[in-house]
């Protein structure tokens, strides 16, 4: 029997939940971190600064441009995905999601597509909806093939290797599974493993933190 991608898909998706649900909650330890000022300061001097986002003009879903000059003024949470995929995107998604749902709103979210010849945003859209993202937080962006791979491969040190496709049209596509965190000043002060439950409790208590320093 051939196993559709959105079969497949459905079946990561399915599975995920679980996982989420089992693994994936707010760590009090987190929340009480970024309580007060004193506290956020010390998480924030602990980050590393690892370069700064360079200059993009992308399309959000919704066809809107998008530059590396929205970054600035938001703490902002970075993924990679791609909406073929039916293995780890839809997992990542939804870790992006649940972080989305515990972190303050001032916390922007942002999902390159690493296949962005075929993720347009009307197809980033449809996508957007199934993980009931919020336009004006959480932005999928797509682009000029080379120029998304010049920012998340060459600036963000990403991998996004394309290794052909399987006989049903499927793009084999290696990308990383980091999370990147910005500050409001579109600088990277960190990368959080996707599937380290310690690593994105740090990550949400790291935005909080960059965010409670920013008032």
């Amino acid at each position: 029997m051939h196993v559709t991608p959105a079969r497949a898909r459905a079946t990561v998706i399915s599975m995920a939940t679980i996982w989420l649900a089992l693994t994936i909650s707010v760590s009090s330890a987190s929340i009480l971190g970024c309580a007060k000022k004193s506290d956020a300061e010390e998480r924030v001097k602990a980050l590393e600064i690892y370069g700064t986002i360079p200059a993009f003009s992308f399309q959000t879903q919704e066809a809107v441009t998008f530059t590396d000059e929205n970054m600035r003024g938001h703490v902002t949470i970075a993924n990679f995905i791609f909406t073929r995929c039916p293995t780890i995107c839809p997992v990542f998604t939804m870790k992006m999601q649940r972080i989305g749902e515990d972190t303050s709103a001032k916390v922007h979210l942002i999902s390159f597509s690493v296949d962005p010849e075929y993720d347009t945003p009307a197809r980033l859209l449809s996508y957007s909806k199934d993980y009931d993202a919020d336009p004006k937080r959480w932005h999928f962006l797509t682009g000029d093939s080379e120029a998304v791979k010049e920012v998340v491969e060459g600036a963000l040190k990403i991998s996004m290797e394309r290794n052909g496709e399987d006989e049903h049209g499927v793009p084999d596509i290696v990308h990383g599974s980091h999370f990147v965190l910005f500050d409001s000043k579109g600088n990277i002060r960190g990368y959080y493993n996707s599937d380290d439950v310690q690593r994105i409790d740090a990550l949400r208590a790291d935005a909080e933190a960059l965010v409670l320093l920013d008032k």
